[in-house]
């Protein structure tokens, strides 16, 4: 039917279709491009997908585009996937002691955060008080897409990573929540419940949006393991519809979907699962692909025309947030937990804002807020100017702190991969800078019985090693383990690593999957 269309010269929706597609992936391939040039001149990548949003809309070819509501559904989608990126390549026991400072400055910080900004804008720009904690709200949330392909790429310490890691996975769900909150005060949806009551409320949705993700993470996790173990590629989209589910079913019961999203994607990443480097690559392909549709979107909804009007407010409000707010914030959350001034003078700069603040700018109107369709551009003008400023600035500001490291501190990695036929599996073990496996010789990992090291990859070549065999830095190793010794094998390669040929005479206990 199609092609009886074309040969009439009759257009159909086909070739509507094919047109969409071809546009589609010209975005695509620019995007990875983009991303080629993001790592050889230092400039984020968001910037880069923004000015290709630009180019295609009003300031450019000239794509008309202007729908609100569906910009926030789809910028929903893809913060989900971002985070869920994010949470399944987040190492717990590299973050683990970040726990506390991450949490408080998910917390803690974003209310100072959003009261500082709140008031500047209102004493400075002179907006009302209302609209002022909108603006607060909105430009509090740090980025995780952002942080995620920034500071990766800088070799920071552990813990000060990890506070940046989780505190950008966790700060989004009170943050919309807030944004929500206040939007609906302005657009009179408002219950009209006192302020005391609004914050508890908040409370228990972040409570049970990690409940629920706690909850559909291990459940998936058993489900997942027990039915598709099999295959790498459907598990790894099995991984991926659990976290998405997560999402769906604490937003369901009016909890938070993004906190239960990150803790579930979080779980699932730790646990020991098999696939684990197909499920990686996986979800790092889904978080590049939503983060190269989310900002050419928003890029394509922008307006440059309109912009020269909201420069000035957005200079004033980003240099308030990155100068006064952020080191308040993180002062206040990072001090009781003793974090040293040097890594609290780091966090304050790194605070990256993203596409979250660009999405969540939209929510005012998209509720039926009057008189907010100007903080759509401010907001966007904000991102672009301080992401240039601070993101290529970051590995400068890391070494005049003095917190580079030499190298990143990695001690091992072990991936598993199921062999269903023969019940046994592969252990995929890399040996990094910080291990204690290099210098042993490989009778002296005392591996469970029936566990063997088979193949050693040393500098590009392989070989069969003998138990004398001496180990070394950035060795990979190939172990087979019967199923049923894995788990056993994996915690004592971690002891190994940790503790050294001595692990096991010593009360040190190896991590836990």
């Amino acid at each position: 039917m199609h092609e009886m269309s074309r040969a009439l010269g009759v257009p159909g929706p086909l070739d509507a279709l094919a047109l969409w597609l071809l546009a589609g992936a010209l975005v695509i391939l620019l995007g990875l491009v983009a991303v080629r040039f993001s790592a050889r001149s230092g400039m984020p990548s968001l910037v880069l997908y923004l000015g290709i949003g630009l180019a295609l809309g009003n300031g450019g070819i000239g794509i008309s585009f202007d729908n609100l509501l569906l910009t926030e559904v789809l910028g929903y989608a893809a913060l989900v996937l971002i985070l869920t990126e994010g949470g399944i390549t987040t190492d717990w026991r590299a973050v683990r002691r970040s726990a506390g400072p991450a949490l408080s400055l998910a917390t803690v910080a974003v209310l100072a955060s959003v009261g500082v900004v709140a008031a500047a804008a209102h004493l400075v720009l002179g907006l009302s008080w209302q609209v002022s904690l909108i603006v607060g709200a909105v430009l509090t949330s740090t980025d995780a897409a952002a942080v995620f392909s920034v500071l990766r790429n800088i070799p920071l310490p552990r813990k000060v990573a990890g506070i940046l890691e989780m505190e950008s996975g966790l700060n989004d769900p009170p943050v919309v929540i807030l944004v929500t909150v206040f939007a609906a005060q302005a657009a009179g949806l408002g219950s009209g419940d006192p302020w005391w009551l609004i914050g508890l409320t908040a409370i228990m949705e972040l409570v049970g949006g990690v409940a629920i993700g706690l909850l559909v993470g291990y459940l998936g996790a058993k489900i997942l393991g027990r039915l598709v173990v099999g295959s790498s590629t459907l598990f790894a989209i099995g991984v991926i519809s659990v976290s998405v589910g997560a999402y769906g079913a604490a937003d369901l019961v009016h909890t938070s979907g993004f906190a239960a999203c990150f803790v579930a994607s979080l779980l699932l990443g730790n646990l020991g699962l098999p696939h684990r480097p197909s499920v990686t690559g996986f979800a790092t392909a889904l978080g590049w692909l939503a983060q190269i549709g989310l900002f050419v979107l928003l890029g394509l909804l922008a307006n440059p025309f309109e912009f020269g009007a909201q420069v000035i407010p957005a200079l004033v409000l980003g240099v308030i947030l990155l100068l006064v707010a952020r080191p308040i914030s993180v002062f206040l959350s990072c001090t009781p937990f003793r974090v040293p001034w040097r890594h609290q003078l780091f966090l304050s700069w790194a605070g990256l804002r993203g596409a979250v603040p660009v999405v969540l700018a939209t929510v005012p109107t998209a509720m039926g807020a009057p008189g907010l369709d100007w903080l759509f551009d401010l907001v966007f003008v904000l991102v672009l100017v301080f992401t240039i400023v601070q993101a290529p600035t970051l590995p400068w500001v890391a070494r005049r702190l003095g917190i580079v490291q030499s190298h990143h501190q990695v001690d091992l990695q072990v991936e598993a991969t199921p062999l269903d036929e023969l019940d046994a599996e592969i252990l995929e073990v890399h040996i990094g800078h910080g291990s204690k496996l290099a210098g042993v010789q490989v009778h002296e990992l005392r591996l469970p019985r029936e566990c063997n090291v088979a193949l050693v990859v040393r500098d590009g070549h392989s070989f069969v090693p003998g138990p004398t065999t001496l180990l070394r830095r950035d060795d990979q190793l190939l172990v087979i383990a019967p199923s049923k010794e894995r788990s056993a094998a994996q915690k004592r390669l971690y002891a190994v690593s940790q503790e050294g040929r001595l692990a096991g005479w010593t009360r040190t206990r190896p991590p836990q999957d």
